[in-house]
């Protein structure tokens, strides 16, 4: 058995990682996706990831004959409704990625099932037409002296040892 120092260990694997082609080329993760970070991406990524998000739930509405009350075509209007066709959208990408063992697909459908009610409560209210729900905001909602005194009290005394005797 080979004794190997941890800067070896990181070494190889920094020499593999260089070695391996990078599916999808560019900045790419090894199966070829990323999640997305709607809140922060820069201008024009945002753009780009609005545009291959729109061009997937198109092509995923008309494949999986998804309702307008499933997904209504305001759905980039709901911000519940973004993030889930975004999750299921990545969760595709690497489920029918070439690296996959096979196993992807059944999961992805899987993942599928589970989302289908998470859909239609994110875009619910909208198969006729937008309906504009109230956005919520905290703005002068929070007595900042209350929330200071919380997170105080909150963890006070949890650096004292407890016996459990």
């Amino acid at each position: 058995m080979n004794d190997f120092e941890p800067e070896d260990i990181e070494r190889l694997i920094a020499v593999e990682l260089a070695r391996t082609p990078s599916v999808g080329g560019g900045d790419a993760d090894f199966l070829g996706t990323r999640p997305v970070d709607w809140r922060d991406l820069s201008p024009e990524q945002a753009r780009a990831e609005w545009r291959a998000l729109r061009e997937w739930v198109e092509w995923f509405t008309v494949r999986y004959n998804v309702a307008v009350s499933v997904v209504p075509a305001c759905w980039w209007k709901h911000g519940a409704l973004v993030e889930e066709l975004s999750a299921l959208r990545v969760a595709h990408l690497a489920a029918f990625d070439e690296s996959d063992s096979g196993f992807g697909p059944i999961g992805w459908h899987e993942r599928l099932a589970l989302a289908r009610t998470r859909l239609q409560h994110a875009g619910a209210g909208c198969s006729s037409g937008h309906f504009e729900l109230k956005p919520r905001s905290w703005d002068a909602v929070t007595d900042e002296a209350e929330w200071d005194a919380w997170i105080t009290e909150s963890h006070a005394g949890r650096d004292t040892a407890v016996s459990h005797e």
